[in-house]
């Protein structure tokens, strides 16, 4: 055996033989997956902020830097396609970090056979989402694959982004009596992709939230708000983005589930698709964790953004990451990770 090398993967392997069956992440045993074989094969204190992309000293300033794949069908969807939500995701997640995102780059895996048709149209899509976001693709590969072996195109992009202040802007920077702020309604990405797939129709279409949230939050510190924590609800959605943050600062994290915003198109589909909206992904949502003396002027920023924007719900001590769910016949529950994953390949 070499040496420094554990004898075994940690993960019980008479249980998961085989790499789980996720396309999105999310649920518990995603997260298994990550803490288990790659924070485990990987750890560095850079890592083990266990944040949306990693904060890196640069000589005498801060940069955030972050990584993403997009394997989401199909390649166009309501509301955007998959070279805006590979931008938008990138850029996002250098958002949650606090940073003011600078720079991309872009990996095409492409599958023989895809139309130039399609490829110039998601090429034009990036271009048109750098330009909205303020950013530059400034390198890039591409790579194509056999007839069969691709879905069409996948995509990666990495970004690199400035820190303009000196907040840690991270899990373990939440504290007890801090405030819960969520930027606008849930649930709107991952049922605009399941009703195309599903061929279900409403009176209104649902569209994708997909967008750029970095102008927003750039704004809260541009007021010289204290931030302890943003993230982004993507895998997983509202419910994992809690929990992950609640696990890593050993918080309980109390929401309101009538406080929490979802489309009554969105709400419809999931009780037809079995889905619980906290669950879904969002593409230009977040939550950002602030003191409550700091939470009335950061409502006044997100509001600006999105009406819908408002506060859902409060930190208090724990013994252990816990985040619990008030419903709106006033029953508490636990709102904990799922067992396994709600949605397939939503991004």
């Amino acid at each position: 055996m070499t040496p420094g090398l554990p004898a075994t993967c940690p993960l019980p392997l008479s249980q998961y033989p085989h790499v789980l069956m996720a396309h999105g992440g999310g649920g518990r045993l995603m997260n298994q997956l990550i803490e288990k074989v790659f924070a485990e094969s990987f750890r560095n204190p850079a890592l083990d902020q266990r944040h949306d992309g990693a904060r890196l000293e640069a000589g005498a300033g801060r940069l955030a830097f972050s990584t993403d794949s997009y394997v989401v069908r199909p390649l166009f969807f309501p509301g955007g396609d998959i070279g805006t939500l590979a931008v938008n995701g990138t850029v996002n997640d250098l958002a949650m970090c606090g940073a003011r995102p600078k720079w991309l780059s872009a990996g095409f895996i492409i599958e023989e056979g895809l139309p130039m048709e399609t490829l110039w149209r998601v090429a034009q899509s990036m271009k048109q989402a750098a330009a909205a976001a303020d950013v530059q693709i400034v390198t890039g590969d591409t790579k194509v694959v056999d007839r069969g072996k691709g879905d069409g195109l996948y995509l990666n992009t990495a970004g690199v982004g400035v820190i303009e202040h000196e907040q840690v802007i991270a899990p373990g920077s939440v504290q007890p009596g801090d405030v819960v702020l969520l930027s606008g309604d849930v649930g709107r990405h991952g049922m605009a992709i399941m009703s195309v797939r599903e061929g279900l129709e409403f009176e209104s279409t649902i569209e994708s939230d997909c967008a750029p949230v970095a102008a927003t939050v750039m704004k809260l510190f541009e007021a010289g708000l204290k931030v302890h924590c943003l993230r982004d609800l993507t895998r997983g959605g509202l419910s994992a983005a809690l929990n992950e943050i609640a696990e890593v600062a050993r918080v309980k994290i109390a929401i309101a589930e009538d406080a929490v915003p979802v489309q009554e198109s969105v709400r419809g589909a999931c009780e037809i698709l079995g889905f619980d909206p906290l669950y879904v992904a969002n593409e230009g949502r977040f939550v950002a964790i602030v003191p409550e003396a700091d939470a009335p002027r950061a409502l006044d920023i997100l509001k600006q953004a999105h009406p819908e924007a408002g506060v859902i719900g409060w930190v208090g001590a724990a013994e252990r990451g816990l985040v619990t769910l008030q419903s709106r016949i006033g029953a508490t529950r636990i709102l904990d990770l799922l067992s396994g994953e709600q949605l397939p390949r939503i991004c």
